[in-house]
């Protein structure tokens, strides 16, 4: 038996996945494990013992190790939009790689905007009978508008 093709295809698709760079929290921390280990080889000028000189630069290590991978895990977070004319797919994947899928009715699904005093995006939600569900919560208030203008535009087409 030969295989059907799909011939619909969605109004609206997106993959939304976190930025990877340092935030300024983060950067301070990186820094101050930079100063460490370049202070590292200093502490052997003082007095102390070359076994509490191997500790400092042994858990300077660990505490790099553990950084890069707290980092990198955060990358495997993303979220799949999808918008076709009889639903709407939401799938959530989170850093562990758990997957969630939930569906929404357009017709019945409000997309709500919530704005700080600057008029930007703060968050992305949408609302229906089951409760609310927030897209894309770590995009920056500029993709979060970008991607809540598509969405609405997508939304309007699929309730037509």
């Amino acid at each position: 038996m030969p295989m059907q093709a799909t011939t619909t295809t969605p109004l609206f698709a997106a993959e939304l996945t976190p930025h990877r760079a340092l935030g300024a929290g983060r950067s301070w921390l990186a820094a101050a494990l930079v100063l460490l280990i370049v202070a590292a080889p200093g502490l052997l000028l003082l007095s102390l013992d070359a076994l509490a000189v191997a500790m400092l630069m042994g858990l300077t290590a660990i505490c790099l190790a553990g950084g890069l991978y707290v980092s990198l895990r955060k990358g495997k977070r993303r979220e799949l939009v999808t918008v076709w004319p009889e639903q709407i797919e939401w799938q959530v994947t989170d850093s562990a790689g758990a997957t969630m899928l939930r569906r929404f009715d357009p017709v019945t699904t409000r997309l709500m905007l919530t704005r700080d005093a600057y008029e930007q995006t703060v968050a992305i939600l949408l609302r229906d009978a089951a409760g609310t569900a927030e897209l894309g919560s770590f995009l920056s208030p500029e993709d979060k508008s970008s991607f809540a203008k598509a969405l609405g535009t997508a939304l309007r087409r699929a309730r037509s």
